[in-house]
């Protein structure tokens, strides 16, 4: 990577092609080698049509509410990182989005310092430029991390609540969102009460960002409607005949059609 920077063939080719494996899951791997533990990752690569379309809500709700309008980088956002950051003279708050969250886990690793922030900048734009917020959002929802050895929704979903990512509600959506910032240690296993009051976090920010859920109305999967409750007519049909003067059976038969009459007494209607 020429100053440290990939090629912009590397990040055209993302709109044709999915990513093997990223820069974070090699830091990863790198890091459970050096603890002496042996590397894992769980990823299921998934298409955007079978996204819950209530995780794509609560992740841009809560990650990047700006996510349709900006071009790579929320300034407002990333001044007020900086401020902070200055004030407290160290990274404390991110100010990222969702595009640059995504550059980070392709091409970087997560060590905080003004280069590489610098860098994921300048990638950011490049995503956006060559490639469709839509194939975006499914780049991002398939390999960020979401615990260890835990990469995309999929993984996560079946990891988390047993269940496809097709098929979340908007709970267990808001559950997968809030462990975004922090998925290592901010997951229902690691911190059970601490993922509970991120989880109503963003709920509570979904609730708002009524906005982002029509943006998000044409993508993704909606899980499916319940069944509507069987309902049983256990009243036989009226004959029709009967009103119109039908011809009475002959003697022997029965109106169930030849059946005698004896036999046709011991049938439950």
């Amino acid at each position: 990577m020429a100053a440290g920077l990939p090629s912009r063939d590397a990040v055209r080719e993302l709109a044709r092609s999915n990513p093997g494996e990223t820069s974070l899951m090699r830091q990863r791997a790198a890091e459970a080698e050096r603890d002496g533990r042996k590397p894992s990752r769980d990823q299921r690569w998934v298409s955007l049509d079978r996204v819950s379309r209530h995780l794509l809500h609560a992740l841009i709700a809560s990650e990047d509410a700006g996510f349709f309008d900006h071009g790579g980088l929320d300034w407002q956002a990333l001044r007020e990182s900086l401020a902070t950051n200055w004030e407290r003279g160290r990274f404390a708050r991110g100010g990222s989005t969702v595009t640059q969250q995504l550059a980070k886990n392709l091409f970087f690793t997560t060590d905080k310092n003004l280069l590489r922030k610098a860098r994921e900048v300048i990638v950011a734009r490049w995503l956006e430029r060559d490639l469709s917020k839509k194939r975006i959002l499914e780049l991002y929802v398939n390999v960020i991390e979401w615990g260890r050895g835990l990469y995309g929704c999929e993984a996560a979903a079946r990891h988390y609540y047993g269940r496809s990512c097709a098929s979340l509600g908007p709970e267990q959506a808001a559950g997968l969102a809030a462990m975004v910032p922090n998925p290592r240690r901010l997951n229902p296993q690691a911190s059970p009460k601490g993922h509970a009051n991120a989880q109503r976090r963003v709920l509570r920010l979904m609730e708002v960002a009524t906005y982002v859920a029509e943006r998000v109305s044409s993508l993704g999967s909606a899980p499916p409607a319940p069944l509507p409750p069987l309902v049983l007519d256990l009243e036989p049909p009226a004959d029709p005949g009967d009103a119109l003067g039908a011809p009475q059976p002959d003697a022997g038969e029965s109106s169930s059609g030849g059946i005698p009459e004896e036999e046709a007494e011991l049938e439950i209607p």
